[in-house]
Order: C-alpha cells, then structure tokens, then sequence
C-alpha cells in the first residue's frame, strides 16, 4: 500500500505542521504503515484556534444565515454516503474494526449531520412573564470557539457528533484526532472543504495528546471543551480548562453491566449480551463488560454465552470477521496485564483469555473473546475497564441485590436489563445510576436522537439528541421596557 503525507487542515487551507514533523499511523491487524501524519504542536493549535476565532467574530458567519448552516450540514452528510465505501475501508484499515462495523460508522456520522442540519434553523429562546411594561426573553447563542479532542475507537462518529452540533449552533471548531486514528478526521476534512463552509469554521490539526490535546484543552481563547477518553486524561482535561474558566463536556469510562433476570428471553438476551461486548473488539466506552445473571439460570445462560463467543470469527477487519484486533501493542499489553491480574485474584476463565495465534494474524493484536467468573464484585479487574473482549460474570439472588451490584463501581454510562417483567424492568431502571438504560436491547450508546452521556466517573454533559445543542449554546437573557 502506498504511504501518503497527509497535511494539517487550518483557515481553509492544507498546511503543513510548523516543525514539518510526522508521525506514521499502522493497521493493527498487520503492522503496516498507512500513511504518514503531520505532528502538530502548541504552535499549531494556536494558529487553528486564531482562525477558529477570526471566523467567529467575522461578519460573513455572524450574518450566516442558520437554514444555511443547515443546508451545508446536509450536503455534507450526502457527501460521507457517497464516498461510505472508501471512508469506511480507511476507518477499518486504521482502527482494526471488521468492515461492516467501519461501514455503520460512516452511516451514524452521516445521520449525525443529518439530524443537526435539521436543528440548526430550531434554537429557540424563551418569552418570560416578568410584570407589566416588561418584555423579557431569552435568547441561545453560539457559545464560541469549541475545541473537540477525538478518541480512536469511533474516531469518525465522535468527531461527527459534536463538530455537527456545534456549527449547527453557530460556533466555529477546532478538531483534534487521536494520534492512532487520524485518517477519517483528515477525510471528512476533505469533504467539509468541499462543502462551502466559510474558512476557519472547521479546523483539524493531527498530533499527539500530549502535545497537540494539552495544547488545545488548555488554549486561553477557546470557548469549550468536549473530550472523550479516559478518565486520566479527562481529568487533565478539565484541570486545563478550569484554569481559563471554560466549560466542558467529558465522555469518559465505562464499566456497563447487563442484568439478567430468569424471566428473560434468553435468546435474545444472549446475542445481545455477545454483540454489547465484541463490538469494536470489546474498545468501546459503553460496552457490556459486566454479565449479572440472576442465580436461578447463571449457567445455563453462561453456556449459551461461552458457546456464542466461542463461534465469533477473529480476523483482518479488511475481511470483514466478527472480530478485529486490539488497536496497538500499549493496549494489547495492557488487557494481557488485566488477565494475570484476574488469575491472581482467583477468576475462573470459561473461554478465552489468550491471544489468537493463528496463519496471518501473527502481526496484529489478535486477542480472544473472554469470559471470566468467579471474581470478586470488588477486585481490579471487576472494577476497571479493560478495553477488550472480555466480560465478566457475576450473579444475583434478588432485584435489590441486582441494582446494588450494578451501582457497585466508579462509573455509570450504560446497562441492559433483561425482563419480561414491565414493572420490575422500570423499577430497576430508576434505581441505576447510568446515562442510559436499556430494557430488553442493548444500545451500545444507541440512535443520534438519544442523549448520551455518564454518571459519576463517566463523565458529565450530555452528547447526542437534542439535549446536546445546550454545549454549544450560551444563554442571554434580555427585558425591554416599555
């Protein structure tokens, strides 16, 4: 395959880095160079972010007319359709993942520009009844220059959903990849040229977090700040906007559970409960990487488990398996860690564990798909996220001990509960602290229209639907006299 220089995207313009610096991006599944990447640095951020604010302020975007905004969110939603075969080919090539999941990437990135074009027309403020002689209302504004610091797992759909709401709103955006996965970002770039946005509204600049993120997260004249990724780095995230007193919107960690009642439909329940942690090689914020089965079927529903992750195919995502590879060397070595962990702490593993050693896998970070029982609700590995194919079973006697099991760790973004009980399905559903809830399905953070987002270490705000148009937005209010 041949290696291509890719460029920095600033003011409407292909430029290189400021230090002419690059960085290679691989193929997990065999090592091979994909193309060679520009290391952008603080003073590429910099000039991102003045063009960002130069669009901003100028008089072309603040007379913008928002069914126009509207109109070019739509063309570049057709635009991603009409190249979803090589854009999706890039996300497998670059991210590992089978190429039917690269290929509902590039669909759900579409329908995000889709479902905020739409928007973009519809931000409405408020009349408010204050006293007689009074006019007051409310108006939403753009918020400003909004920095998106990107994640490699779903590197196209999550800088889809939150650059899309954000020019919906009328802010201008300064985009920043992951350093493992900056090809699509640099490819939607390309259409987004196309599109007839004003220049400065859309920047990217490729580099490494630690330098091109930090950068961007602590940059004195950006307006806000969505992140999602670890908690660690969320944590820096914040750290750095709180010192310019900027908001922002974390996506972080997850460790979701799926709670099995014996009621259920087990067939159902169990292809969900494989899909909720496969998907994406089990990389993936929301994925189900805790299995709580109530007593009474733990094995019985273990087995049919065990059998189905058993029958997952592992392969080049290229060839479109169930089941691509770990994304680098620093991952895989850090799931192998979570497994000498788990047999240290006692867990029994029903199958997997290992890495796939099979005739053309030997370059690429192939690993099983993992069940684990017999852990402690409260060790490590029952704790942490892993990143991986790997579930962990647990089990129940009651509905009390169930929810008490599901709230038992630092995070809350998603979990399935499984019933055929509508009363005990809402009851449970209430009493979990999660971003979103899923009876009798499994979302995986679901449909664009869906709010989306954590409680506790999973981080605040909320992305997706319509609820996500308030990042973007900052409201004034204004009483007239007369």
């Amino acid at each position: 395959m041949k290696t291509e220089n890719r460029l920095l995207y600033i003011n409407g313009e292909w430029v290189e880095s400021v230090g002419k610096e690059v960085f290679e991006t691989n193929n997990p599944a065999n090592g091979e160079i994909i193309a060679k990447v520009q290391r952008g640095k603080e003073e590429d951020i910099d000039a991102a972010v003045k063009a960002a604010r130069n669009a901003f302020e100028s008089n072309e975007w603040q007379s913008f007319p928002p069914i126009d905004r509207g109109r070019i969110l739509y063309k570049i939603a057709e635009e991603l359709r009409k190249n979803a075969e090589e854009i999706a080919m890039l996300e497998t090539l670059d991210t590992g993942k089978p190429l039917t999941q690269g290929r509902k990437d590039v669909e759900a990135a579409a329908l995000y520009f889709e479902y905020y074009a739409g928007m973009a027309d519809k931000i409405f403020g408020e009349t408010i009844p204050v006293q007689p002689g009074i006019l007051d209302y409310t108006l939403r504004e753009p918020i400003g220059v909004t920095a998106h610091i990107v994640p490699w797992n779903y590197p196209l759909q999550i800088l889809s959903r939150s650059v899309s709401a954000a020019i919906a709103t009328g802010n201008t955006v300064v985009a920043k990849p992951a350093e493992d996965t900056p090809l699509t970002a640099l490819k939607l770039a390309e259409l987004i040229d196309k599109s007839g946005l004003p220049k400065g509204v859309f920047n990217l600049v490729t580099g490494y977090g630690s330098e091109a993120g930090a950068a961007l997260s602590n940059h004195r004249d950006v307006d806000h700040i969505t992140f999602t990724g670890s908690v660690q780095t969320g944590s820096a995230v914040m750290m750095g906007a709180a010192k310019n007193v900027k908001p922002v919107t974390l996506e972080l960690g997850g460790k979701s559970p799926n709670i099995v009642f014996e009621d259920c439909d087990q067939t159902e329940a169990v292809d969900w409960v494989v899909r909720s942690i496969v998907q994406n090689a089990g990389q993936t914020c929301s994925a189900g990487s805790r299995l709580l089965i109530q007593d009474s079927i733990k094995q019985e529903f273990l087995q049919k488990v065990v059998e189905k992750m058993k029958a997952i195919s592992i392969g080049k995502g290229v060839d479109d398996p169930d089941l691509g590879p770990i994304l680098n060397e620093k991952q895989y070595t850090r799931v192998l860690e979570f497994m000498e962990v788990a047999e240290n702490e006692g867990a029994k593993f029903l199958t997997g564990g290992k890495r796939e050693r099979r005739d053309g896998l030997e370059n690429g970070f192939f690993f099983q798909p993992t069940v684990i029982d017999n852990l402690n609700p409260k060790s490590y590995v029952a704790q942490e996220e892993i990143f991986a194919p790997v579930v962990a079973a647990f089990s129940f006697e009651t509905e009390e001990q169930a929810i008490e099991l599901a709230n038992g760790t630092d995070y809350g973004l998603v979990t399935g509960i499984w019933t055929k009980d509508s009363a005990r399905a809402h009851r449970v559903a209430n009493k979990i602290r999660a971003g979103q809830v899923f009876i009798n399905n499994y979302g995986a953070g679901g449909g664009v229209q869906m709010p989306f987002g954590g409680y506790k270490k999973s981080g605040f705000g909320r992305e997706k639907g319509l609820e996500a148009l308030r990042n973007y937005t900052i409201l004034k209010n204004v009483a007239l006299k007369y």
